[in-house]
């Protein structure tokens, strides 16, 4: 017998689908944005029946999450309905915990920031400590919308880590949280759902809101390095979610020591050199990890982001790999072009300077919690796009240091297009 079941075959109960469907239709809602969608048109993007997209939706208005947008014109018979989000009828909150700094914003269903705060962190301090400094940041923009649920809690820190059971591992240079059980601690101390994930993780489900589809993967240069890999359109974390550990390959056998214990990381590597100065020699490096990953991955995209990056970003595009690859299915191909696309300050929530994305799922018809479909809202901080292109691959490299902050939200697969697929599931009981 074969040991492996697909998600149809392995069987969900009935409660979970319910939520899973209702955040599909959710997610429709929000992509529809002010004109709203019908209940015809919800039905054919998610491939359910018209009579559960109907008992869903009743249950989204009986809730406050839904509202009537008024009439659409049919090919025949009457007029549709059109059913439109209620941005402010719940919010979320997005907490980015890194090694220097805590980063929090509060966002409504739409992915809007409704109020954003920053403080300095020590995440080297007790645990107890950072637990508090988060837990008053909830609070805090909690009470920006006293009169408003809060559905939960979405948290971004430095990997390696334990998605699925919301445990850290060995934070590079911050050993003492291996093993410590973060998501049930917060839960505990704020009383709200709790998803934990990475930060590039989390950067990456967000920034599958705006890349075009295909596999990418965001690569972080910051207090540290990591990434992000989106793949067959979702978020890929590898069996046991430690996938994206970019910053701990080693490309010197004898280089400096890392704070993963190992020798010659490109971690260890590009921040050495920032550290003396060299710009160019840590860009050199990055851009040679950047190059193994697309031709190991056989990627799309590299979308780069970090402080580190937008401090000097076209000194990391100088640094790209600007190699010939020989013969291949394109032939001789040419080094990459480089290509900048400016992008100057975008509004609050949607890739403003210095605040952070909410990545926040409802799980509607019965309750809140975090993970479903639901709001994304993007980071990217101070900076500009810019990219590498080639014949073959197009490695869009982001000097804005784009961040999205929160574990569950609306995956890569429920894009549109080739991903339509994604959003099909089994009939409403």
């Amino acid at each position: 017998m074969n040991g492996s079941l697909t998600k149809a075959q392995a069987g969900v109960g009935l409660p979970a689908l319910r939520h899973h469907n209702a955040a599909l239709v959710l997610d429709l809602l929000r992509e529809a944005g002010a004109e709203g969608i019908s209940r015809l048109e919800l039905a054919e993007r998610t491939g359910l029946t018209p009579q559960a997209v109907s008992k869903i939706t009743a249950r989204l208005r009986a809730e406050g999450l839904a509202a009537g947008a008024g009439l659409r014109p049919s090919t025949g018979g009457k007029p549709r309905t059109v059913l439109r989000l209620v941005p402010d009828a719940r919010f979320a909150v997005g907490l980015h915990l890194d090694r220097d700094g805590l980063t929090a914003v509060l966002v409504d269903l739409a992915g809007r920031s409704v109020a954003f705060t920053t403080a300095p962190l020590d995440f080297g301090a007790p645990a107890d400590r950072v637990l508090a400094d988060a837990a008053d940041a909830v609070r805090d923009l909690s009470a920006a919308e006293p009169h408003k649920q809060v559905l939960g809690v979405g948290v971004a820190v430095p990997g390696p880590l334990d998605h699925r059971n919301g445990v850290l591992h060995r934070v590079t240079g911050f050993p003492q949280w291996d093993g410590y059980p973060l998501r049930d601690a917060l839960a505990e101390r704020t009383g709200l759902p709790v998803a934990l994930d990475k930060d590039t993780n989390a950067a990456a489900l967000t920034l599958s809101l705006s890349e075009p589809p295909g596999d990418f993967a965001y690569l972080h240069l910051g207090t540290g390095l990591g990434a992000g890999l989106v793949l067959g359109g979702e978020v890929h974390r590898g069996a046991r979610t430690g996938a994206g550990e970019f910053g701990h390959q080693t490309l010197q056998l004898d280089g400096p020591v890392c704070g993963c214990g190992g020798r010659g990381c490109i971690e260890a590597l590009c921040l050495a050199a920032e550290a003396r100065g060299d710009r160019a020699e840590a860009a050199r490096v990055l851009g040679a990890g950047a190059a193994n990953l697309v031709g190991l991955l056989d990627i799309d995209r590299v979308v780069l982001g970090g402080r580190t990056v937008a401090a000097d970003e076209d000194a990391y595009v100088r640094g790209g790999p600007r190699r010939d690859r020989g013969a291949g299915r394109a032939g001789r191909r040419r080094g990459p072009r480089v290509r900048h696309r400016r992008g100057g300050r975008r509004p609050a929530g949607r890739g403003g300077r210095g605040t952070t994305g909410a990545r926040a799922g409802v799980r509607a018809g019965g309750g809140a919690g975090v993970g479903g479909a639901g709001c994304g809202a993007g980071v990217r901080g101070p900076g500009s796009w810019v990219g590498w292109r080639t014949e073959a691959k197009s490695l869009a490299y982001g000097g804005g240091g784009g961040r999205g902050v929160g574990g569950g939200g609306r995956g890569a697969d429920q894009q549109g297009g080739e991903q339509e697929r994604g959003r099909r599931q089994v009939r409403d009981p």
